[in-house]
């Protein structure tokens, strides 16, 4: 607590800015840089920002040495520059000047982590068994299944860290022409595949729209000896069906054997940025410091995944001025351009995020938080931009389109190839994403001693003068690869991560 009051009250976070950031609660009259005349002219909460100087109507509000707003009325230096004061400023980016941005160089490392090496040359940071459903209505049969498999000891025996129900509640009076359709197969279909699992059972119900052969079918899932697939239907009901899942899964754990960790290379590495429950200290401590994480990932040969279309929206152009190539660039302005479609069809606004926590917690704008966000995909190249849970296919620093909504973006991340993810948060997050385990980085100390069970790593150190960005960064690429070869995250410890399973459903439901 020493560090933190001797911690300048309030940082301009570029020389450029206009407002400063509140490093703690400053009451009414507090000096803010030590000159009597520059005071406090409110109490301002933690994280929130101050006018440095007198900003007009109309002026443009600068955090980051990047616009984030526009002033809606005269604001004095010395006061809280917010929601009250602070309007959306809207703004069209173009390839007009599009320059390449040269694709991020790896080095040749002796790095590893201790992972799950498949078949197929996958690397898996977990070995866990799958029971997905296609429908809700088979949801019940591959819960109670999986209790039942959690309970015999011979899994833990097996060397298998457990059996996880990916369940939902959809996959039925679905056009199966739509995207939300596509999302759901192309979400089913990654997990199915996905290096965590060593072995997967698919149980549909028989009738449903998201029919589980087609789907085995359409993704290539062809492998028997780790995937095996039925319908409660055929089975004879529910208790025939957790029966047939029970045995098939114990069965196929007993053929499989027991897997061991072994050294793997980090380009089989993949990691999913994402950020939740933000707030003013997200843009400063915890976000820079996983980009700079993510970079060294990316040095390293592996892969990073940014996501949440909404909050990169207004920071876009700092992703596309490091796009590798102008196909890359387009494919991120059509998303964009897909999402101001969406939201307009749907009688909403991108602007409609900041949520009320994010708002409390300090965030003005959808500026404010995406520049914020961009932050957690670091400095290396752009060299893909996926679709919602889309394969990763090109190494290297990934977009992926998804919601803001957290639990639905991190199931495509995953879906998409992320075998760890790491999540910041500034108000408190608590959950896990199974099959990946998931890494909590608070932004500040006070929320990181209040929910410190949760939380993995306190990035608040920064804000109180103990670490730099970079050093920060540096723990927490050590902390991914110690995570990455079986040490537990907190989320684990906590039994967190199977009921975060949430496809982005999008369409109309018949």
């Amino acid at each position: 607590m020493q560090l933190i009051n001797t911690t300048p009250p309030v940082i301009r976070l570029n020389d450029a800015d206009n407002v400063g950031v509140a490093t703690r609660a400053l009451p009414q009259g507090l000096p803010l840089d030590g000159d009597s005349e520059r005071v406090a002219r409110h109490n301002i909460d933690a994280g929130h920002k101050v006018a440095l100087t007198a900003i007009a109507t109309g002026d443009s509000i600068i955090k980051y040495g990047q616009v984030i707003g526009r002033a809606s009325r005269d604001i004095a230096v010395g006061e809280h520059v917010h929601t009250h004061n602070v309007a959306m400023l809207e703004r069209d980016t173009t390839l007009t000047d599009f320059q390449p941005f040269p694709r991020s160089p790896t080095q040749d490392t002796d790095r590893t982590f201790m992972g799950y090496h498949r078949p197929n040359g996958q690397v898996g940071t977990r070995n866990y068994i799958g029971i997905l459903s296609t429908v809700n209505c088979s949801a019940t049969v591959a819960k109670v299944a999986a209790e039942q498999l959690n309970a015999n000891p011979e899994i833990e025996a097996l060397g298998f860290d457990g059996v996880v129900p990916i369940t939902h509640g959809s996959g039925c009076a679905m056009n199966t022409e739509s995207e939300g359709f596509a999302f759901l197969e192309r979400v089913i279909a990654g997990y199915a595949r996905h290096p965590n699992f060593a072995l997967v059972v698919i149980i549909g119900l028989g009738c449903e729209t998201n029919q589980v052969k087609q789907l085995v079918e359409s993704a290539g899932l062809s492998d028997e000896r780790r995937l095996a697939y039925f319908n409660i239907q055929q089975v004879g009901g529910t208790r025939a069906s957790i029966g047939k899942a029970y045995e098939q899964v114990l069965g196929m754990a007993r053929a499989h054997g027991r897997d061991e960790r072994r050294p793997a290379s980090l380009k089989h590495l993949s990691v999913a940025l994402q950020c939740g429950g933000s707030d003013g200290y997200s843009g400063i401590t915890a976000n820079p410091a996983l980009g700079h994480a993510a970079d060294l990932i990316v040095r390293h040969g592996g892969s990073a995944i940014l996501s949440e279309t909404p909050e990169i929206y207004g920071a876009e152009h700092l992703l596309l001025d490091r796009a590798v190539d102008v196909e890359v660039a387009r494919k991120l302005l059509a998303r964009i351009a897909w999402w101001k479609h969406y939201t307009e069809i749907n009688g909403a606004e991108l602007n409609n995020n900041p949520s009320p926590g994010n708002k409390a917690g300090g965030l003005s704008t959808i500026l404010e938080k995406s520049l914020g966000a961009v932050a957690k995909g670091g400095a290396s190249s752009l060299n893909d931009v996926l679709e919602y849970a889309e394969p990763l296919k090109v190494p290297g620093f990934n977009f992926m389109d998804s919601p803001g909504y957290d639990p639905a973006s991190v199931t495509g991340q995953i879906a998409s190839g992320a075998t760890l993810v790491c999540f910041t948060t500034g108000r408190g997050s608590v959950s896990g994403f199974k099959p990946a385990p998931c890494l909590k980085l608070a932004t500040n100390t006070a929320m990181y001693e209040t929910m410190h069970e949760d939380m993995d790593i306190n990035c608040g150190a920064i804000i109180d003068g103990e670490m730099s960005v970079e050093a920060m960064g540096e723990a927490i690429f050590e902390k991914i690869l110690a995570v990455a070869s079986g040490e537990a995250s907190a989320s684990e410890s906590l039994g967190y991560g199977s009921n975060e399973f949430v496809p982005w459903m999008v369409g109309a439901i018949t």
